[in-house]
């Protein structure tokens, strides 16, 4: 578990995101929760533009689904207080083709890391692929 104090930021990986807007018990029980809602205080939680198309994309093919429409589920998720959107800026880009160490091609996670390192902000996340590249790599991470 990373060490952060309330003003710094956080970026919530896709799955994160969900967890903590639907409430989802794994976040719920898990030492990451008050770090977020701490930061959340001072709208320092961030969620990366490609979160919004991975959502969608699994909306799409039924691996998740929302009790309202995609769309005004993504909406309210990025209403929530202290929770602002990342778009995908060119330095965002760049660097998640240059990414320092091994990284896996998958193009979402890359963003969301890049995001991060971009930011100078903890990843929230239990994605072992990332978790394990935390290890050897200047990604500070915030385990679920």
């Amino acid at each position: 578990m990373s060490k952060i104090d309330s003003k710094s930021l956080i970026v919530l990986d896709t799955h994160a995101w969900i967890w903590l807007i639907n409430g989802d018990e794994q976040l719920r029980l898990s030492e990451a929760l008050p770090l977020i809602e701490r930061a959340a205080q001072f709208s320092n939680v961030k969620v990366s533009a490609i979160s919004v198309w991975e959502v969608s994309m699994l909306e799409a093919k039924g691996r998740i689904s929302f009790s309202i429409e995609c769309l005004d589920w993504v909406k309210q998720a990025l209403a929530a207080p202290g929770i602002s959107l990342v778009p995908l800026t060119p330095e965002i880009s760049v660097l998640s083709s240059r990414l320092p160490g091994e990284f896996h091609g998958d193009p979402a996670d890359r963003i969301i890391v890049a995001t991060a390192l971009e930011l100078s902000a903890s990843l929230v996340t239990k994605d072992k692929k990332i978790l394990r590249y935390s290890k050897s790599n200047p990604l500070n991470v915030i385990a679920i």
